[in-house]
């Protein structure tokens, strides 16, 4: 249970610097910021497998997805 909910958290910080560096904000709070964290995690997981781990993460592959996400829904949602 733990190991969940600290994968939540690095989630969550994960897309809350990706909305930072990109300098949007998805709809969702902390929830949007976890779902953000996890999809980008997920798209820099299959692209780069390098880089610091931290609960399951691979940190600068997910920042990096994350930042890939939040470009991608800015786009769909008509903001660039």
């Amino acid at each position: 249970m733990l190991g969940f909910i600290w994968s939540l958290i690095v989630g969550g910080v994960i897309g809350a610097i990706g909305q930072a560096i990109v300098g949007t904000d998805v709809p969702g709070g902390i929830i949007g910021n976890i779902i953000i964290g996890f999809i980008g995690a997920w798209a820099g997981h299959a692209l780069f497998q390098v880089g610091p781990e931290l609960a399951g993460f691979f940190i600068l592959p997910a920042i990096g997805g994350a930042v890939l996400i939040v470009l991608i829904y800015d786009l769909i949602a008509g903001r660039l």
